[in-house]
């Protein structure tokens, strides 16, 4: 007769299951050595998942002769420490997304996969003593290998194999060297430090302000927001209050919305410390991403500067968060796990016991307002750094105006001025491509996408048609599909058109167009960049991608050339995401001693809001939105959920929603659900697409109300005809 085994393991596996799973132990592995955040490899259906172990528990969820044993115990101790399976654990619940998926969503890919936690060590070729004594003159035939002495003797701690590279140093001129003895190598985990080069600035009050009130919140949980004009040197008092934190024999946690500004803020932080300071973006090979986050968690790494996924990487003794550009959309996840970075990070903050500082020129109105109801301590910056002064703004009314290639005389004057005087000009507009319409001139048809309700953007070079929302992409029609004429115009303006408009109006200066289609191969925006601020690029065209947090000293004159696009959308948030990024790409402007000036062109050029963010400042701008949206019911003074559907057929997406909808009815009150509506895209990458809002006045009664809908969702019978998900606290709703 066999015993029943005394318990089981609680294992999350990385299935869209709103439920974790039962294992037997066999007797091979001691129930006694498995600690929660422990990797588990386990059978699922008809395979074999890596899962993470919770706990052990004396009563299965099922019948004791349904479950099957674990296969293998692949961890030592948990790779997923206390402090992330906490914060982890309070995303799942909160976010009502799957906690199997979460917990494998904080780790690396590699670790997903069952891969060793093991860091690889990089191997650094050096100089040796023999080989910093060779007379060139004697291998003067040898010119390449001369050349990869000089560049080693320029960087005594040594290059990567991967830096050497870029160099064009083959790996035959290495083998060389190392077998006359001139180079050897060594596994290292990191450079050695190099000398540091920067010096702490001088702070001014409000700065001095600012880094005292951080430091006096170090031992506990605190959340700053440090709203600072642009230009008025965030930067420098993160850096300052980091350096007490690595003083503390701590770490740093810089949270970074795009993976453009991680080069430049690697750059600045390893220019101001001799520690060890790694990257954490999807950017990086898996490899580097797993070396990253374990060097991180081990704590041989001090700083980590990552995007929104960074968030969950694990520390040895983390000593403070930074969130830059706290206000930014990218920090939210728009599919999958639907999770607010910058959210998280306070949670972590709070979990951790430590402070939070949200840095930002434009903060969002939901941090606005924890502000102001003292969850946040508010510390500002009114004025820029140094001797630097906010920009002129002018307004250049377009209405009745002769454009070129969008571009009115008044701002291509203005250009021309600039530039005469050595200075570099930023253009600025959200549209990338050539142009986002090919129309025909007899009939009106347009190219339309095939699997979106959208038209496709037409790209010069290369030449194609590209839907920017599902990536189909196909040949440029030679005729109109319609009536056939080949009298086919390019609509409307985009970065590429801008480009080209502005080689024939400054003909000889170097013009840079920085945008997703410029910056797609690996490496490119780090050249791109350079390149800048050597100044051998003068005019810079790009769309959002320029605004974000970039410090370029020469750029004097920065123009808007299509303001409009926020002031009348039906999405709510337009206005507020308007401000902020006029606001972001003019601080690009007049950042050091040069005056800086910013051109505005808009066929609005009355509008109150924008005279008040122009005239007064965000702050006022804000306010302005803030008591919109109180009057409005929205939030934050209102808390949303979207439950969001696509079917490849209309009436399964409304049926699914109307059957929720009624199951809404029975639950409880003060919960408001509107819906169900097609999305204002109605069909995407060949699915339509409905939604369906809840709305509630306080957050706990809509977390109850969600907690007990989505075990009724799961009861549809249907819903397997559909594609669904529900994202809280939503960014873009429309």
């Amino acid at each position: 007769m066999t015993t029943q085994p005394v318990s089981v393991a609680r294992i999350a596996i990385p299935a869209p299951l709103r439920q974790c799973f039962d294992y037997i132990i066999p007797e091979v592995i001691d129930s006694k050595q498995l600690q929660p955040g422990m990797r588990i490899k386990v059978p699922f259906r008809n395979r074999e998942m890596v899962g993470i172990f919770l706990n052990l528990s004396s009563e299965p969820d099922v019948a004791w002769n349904r479950l099957k044993p674990l296969i293998q115990v692949i961890d030592l101790e948990p790779i997923i420490p206390a402090d992330i399976m906490q914060l982890c654990l309070w995303a799942a619940d909160y976010y009502h997304y799957p906690l199997g998926e979460v917990l494998s969503g904080a780790m690396p890919i590699l670790l997903r996969q069952g891969k060793p936690a093991e860091l690889a060590k990089e191997q650094y070729w050096q100089l040796t003593e023999k080989g910093q004594s060779v007379d060139f003159e004697e291998i003067k035939r040898a010119p390449r290998q001369i050349d990869v002495l000089k560049l080693l003797a320029m960087h005594p701690e040594g290059l990567t194999v991967k830096q050497l590279s870029k160099h064009d140093v083959p790996s035959t001129i290495l083998k060389a060297l190392f077998q006359k003895e001139w180079i050897s190598a060594r596994g290292e985990l990191f450079a050695a430090p190099k000398q540091i080069v920067q010096t702490p600035l001088a702070l001014n009050d409000a700065q001095q302000a600012a880094l005292d009130a951080i430091r006096a919140a170090m031992d506990s949980y605190q959340a700053l927001l440090l709203d600072g004009v642009t230009g008025s040197g965030k930067t420098e008092v993160y850096l300052q209050a980091i350096t007490d934190i690595l003083n503390r024999d701590k770490q740093v946690l810089v949270l970074v919305p795009e993976i453009g500004l991680t080069p430049q803020t690697i750059q600045r932080f390893r220019e101001r410390y001799s520690v060890p300071v790694v990257a954490l973006h999807s950017g990086l090979s898996e490899k580097e991403r797993l070396n990253a986050w374990l060097a991180a968690k081990s704590g041989d790494a001090k700083i980590v500067i990552g995007t929104r996924s960074a968030i969950f990487t694990p520390f040895a003794n983390l000593g403070l968060i930074v969130v830059d550009e706290e206000h930014d959309l990218s920090f939210k996840q728009q599919d999958g796990f639907r999770y607010h970075a910058r959210d998280l990070a306070v949670m972590r903050a709070h979990f951790n016991k430590i402070p939070i500082v949200l840095g930002s020129a434009t903060p969002s109105l939901e941090t606005l307002h924890n502000a102001q109801q003292g969850r946040y301590q508010h510390l500002c910056l009114p004025e820029r750094a140094g001797s630097a002064q906010m920009p002129q703004y002018q307004i250049l009314d377009i209405r009745k105006a002769h454009l070129e290639e969008g571009l009115s005389a008044p701002m291509l004057a203005e250009m021309n001025t600039h530039l005469q005087q050595g200075n570099q000009v930023m253009l600025f507009l959200n549209r990338r491509g050539f142009a986002p319409v090919l129309m025909c001139h007899s009939c009106g048809w347009m190219a339309m996408c095939k699997r979106c309700d959208m038209r496709m953007t037409f790209h010069q070079s290369p030449s194609r048609l590209h839907c920017h929302h599902c990536d189909s992409q196909r040949d440029v029609f030679k005729s109109c599909q319609n009536c056939k004429d080949t009298a086919l115009l390019a609509v409307g303006l985009g970065t590429e058109r801008l480009e080209q408009a502005l080689e024939k109006h400054f003909p000889g200066v170097s013009i840079a167009r920085i945008d997703r289609d410029s910056t797609q191969r690996k490496g490119s925006m780090e050249e791109l960049l350079d390149k800048i601020q050597s100044g051998e690029h003068r005019i810079l065209i790009g769309t959002q991608m320029l605004a974000k947090g970039h410090h370029f000293p020469n750029v004097t004159l920065v123009a808007v050339v299509d303001a409009d696009g926020g002031f009348f959308s039906a999405d709510f948030r337009a206005l507020e995401r308007m401000g902020q990024l006029l606001l972001q790409v003019s601080g690009r402007a007049g950042r050091v001693e040069k005056p800086g000036k910013v051109l505005i062109q808009t066929r609005h050029p009355d509008h109150p809001l924008l005279h008040q963010l122009l005239s007064e400042s965000y702050q006022r701008f804000a306010l302005t939105l803030l008591k919109e949206r109180e009057s409005a019911c929205l939030p934050p003074y209102n808390f949303f959920a979207l439950i969001r559907v696509e079917a490849y057929d209309a009436r399964h997406a409304t049926t699914f929603l109307q059957k929720i909808k009624t199951i809404t009815g029975k639950l409880t009150e003060g919960i408001r659900v509107l819906g169900p509506v097609f999305a204002p895209m109605p069909r995407r990458a060949g699915r339509h697409r409905m939604q369906l809002l809840i709305q509630s006045i306080q957050r706990p009664v809509l977390q109850h109300f969600l907690k007990a809908l989505l075990p009724e969702i799961e009861k549809i019978p249907d819903k397997q005809q559909v594609r669904w998900a529900l994202d809280v606290d939503p960014l873009e709703m429309f």
